[in-house]
């Protein structure tokens, strides 16, 4: 008896390893192992994994936070710098263990986690290397470019990849939000600046575009203010225009989100096998029927 075929339109969705796939996965040996536990975080390793660089991450960040802080950096520096070194030797050796268990190393190499992976170590080495750099630039302000490390927390949380194909698939209708926009701001700008003129600080079309901006976003600094009653007019209807303006790439973004989730683009990869193509409702894998992960 031939098995059911499924009458689910719905596209199959990819697994949380299609961003490091392009990266080449190893055929065996001691390195596809690597991979899966770096790559794969569906894998009891992998999570394991995932959950140990994320505490990492963020106690590397809180370090180069308290650094920043006089009365920590000063009597706690010596403490702060030998955990410094610790979280940059483990995250060097991250990146190095990243680099040799893929096929195509420099592909990685050149992608945007691996430039975030070398920035979040690279400024502790250039600052012990490089001390003559306080000539040209304070070695603490290079060394507050670890900070950077935060942007790995991206990597391994499900719900940043969901918003991110979110945020990738309606680029192009806020691309046109903002086009629209930027044509509003410019001419309430310009019109402000023929109204008010620079006796009432208008100075520049720039300048009004600038009030324009901070106007339309609600922000209002109050630097400059319409004077006359035609140009508190149109800065009404500005602030009132904000809102609207304000949640409109919001809208955008929450009905790709629901569009995704109905179409099932949850990924799911079987631990067992490496199937991906699982939907998020799927208790078991359809290659080899092992129980998915939670």
């Amino acid at each position: 008896m031939e098995p059911a075929v499924s009458a689910d339109p719905r596209p199959s969705p990819q697994p949380f390893s299609d961003s490091a796939s392009r990266f080449g996965r190893p055929a065996g040996g001691w390195r596809l192992k690597l991979y899966a536990i770096i790559f794969e975080s569906d894998t009891p390793a992998g999570v394991l994994f995932d959950k140990v660089l994320l505490v990492a991450i963020v106690a590397s960040v809180i370090v180069v936070m308290l650094d920043s802080v006089s009365a920590y950096s000063g009597r706690e520096a010596p403490g702060l710098r030998a955990l410094e070194w610790m979280f940059t030797l483990l995250f060097t050796a991250e990146y190095i263990a990243r680099f040799a268990c893929v096929k195509r190393p420099w592909r990685y190499a050149r992608s945007f986690f691996g430039i975030v992976d070398l920035v979040s170590v690279l400024p502790t080495y250039l600052a012990v290397f490089f001390p003559q750099l306080h000539a040209l630039i304070n070695v603490r302000v290079l060394r507050m470019l670890r900070v950077f490390r935060i942007l790995k927390l991206t990597e391994y949380i499900v719900e940043y990849q969901f918003l991110g194909r979110a945020l990738r698939a309606s680029r192009r209708k806020i691309a046109v939000f903002i086009s629209a926009v930027l044509m509003i701001v410019v001419l309430a700008g310009t019109v402000m600046y023929v109204i008010e003129g620079p006796v009432n600080g208008f100075t520049s079309i720039p300048v009004s575009v600038y009030w324009a901006i901070t106007t339309m976003t609600t922000v209002g600094f109050g630097d400059i203010t319409p004077k006359t009653d035609l140009g508190r007019f149109i800065a009404s209807l500005m602030m009132l225009l904000g809102w609207g303006v304000l949640a409109v790439p919001t809208g955008i973004v929450t009905a790709e989100m629901t569009s995704q989730h109905l179409r099932g683009m949850v990924p799911r990869l079987c631990g067992n096998c490496g199937t991906s193509g699982h939907t998020a409702e799927a208790r078991f894998c359809h290659g080899c029927g092992s129980p998915l992960g939670r």
